[in-house]
């Protein structure tokens, strides 16, 4: 695994769609289908943008590709703070998808746990019907927090030590907004084929620094949640722009 830097977030956005259509063809020509988590946040979104232009449109048959969620919150779906809105808003509504593969988390549920434990329900479902059965996404996209947080595991909460179950409810972090959060857990996202970290801005430097640092040991010392980050036997990468890598060359 190595970090690897551009110049802006735009620059970082552009590389993660190369990543991420490659992998979609690569897994379409042999499975006949591609599994991606998404992940909310400004970056993902350029990502989004650019994988909806008329360029990415043509490049795969997005029919087949089914769409999950690394985490969501406890909203609305059409509330301004939700992942699927974001989505749904760059991605879904401007590409030739099939609805019936959008894996969206029902925030409608009397809580996050029980929206979790329906979506994880849906998850396994959709890996039995693929014959998945080391449930192994193809390919999933994770920020990173100014505390270090990825999907919505936060330091010292329980569902960053889970270890049954691939989706949990999870409290409020530190950072706003403070809402419930649904998050898929640690030994889920080890399992994917390739994980894909994005993060821009020099708020992200100090947590790109602990992360660095991590990575020399062993995943359970690791100081910030997304350095526990390892896959087992997939991919990982890490990219990030000039700013957020500021803090690496002090």
């Amino acid at each position: 695994m190595s970090i690897q830097i551009f110049p802006n977030a735009d620059e970082v956005a552009a590389a993660a769609a190369v990543i991420v259509l490659d992998r979609a063809k690569q897994a379409i020509a042999k499975n006949g289908t591609f599994s991606i988590a998404l992940s909310g946040g400004s970056t993902p979104k350029k990502l989004y943008d650019i994988l909806a232009s008329p360029e990415s449109r043509e490049y795969i048959d997005w029919s087949l590709v089914h769409f999950f969620f690394s985490d969501e919150r406890y909203v609305p779906s059409d509330d301004e703070r939700s992942n699927f809105r974001l989505a749904e808003d760059a991605l879904f509504s401007k590409l030739p998808t099939d609805h019936n593969k959008i894996h969206r988390v029902l925030t409608t549920l009397d809580s996050a746990e029980a929206a979790a434990e329906a979506y994880e329900h849906d998850m396994r479902s959709f890996f039995v019907a693929a014959r998945n059965e080391a449930q192994r996404f193809d390919l999933i996209l994770l920020g990173l927090g100014s505390d270090g947080h990825t999907a919505s595991l936060f330091a010292d909460k329980p569902a960053l030590e889970e270890t049954g179950r691939l989706v949990v409810g999870s409290a409020p972090g530190i950072l706003p907004p403070p809402v419930d959060r649904i998050t898929f857990t640690l030994p889920l996202i080890k399992q994917a084929h390739a994980v894909l970290f994005m993060a821009a801005g020099e708020d992200k430097a100090g947590a790109v620094r602990t992360v660095t640092s991590d990575l020399g040991f062993d995943p359970d010392a690791a100081a910030s949640p997304a350095g526990r980050v390892r896959p087992e036997s997939g991919e990982l990468f890490w990219l990030v722009d000039e700013a957020a890598a500021s803090y690496l060359r002090k």
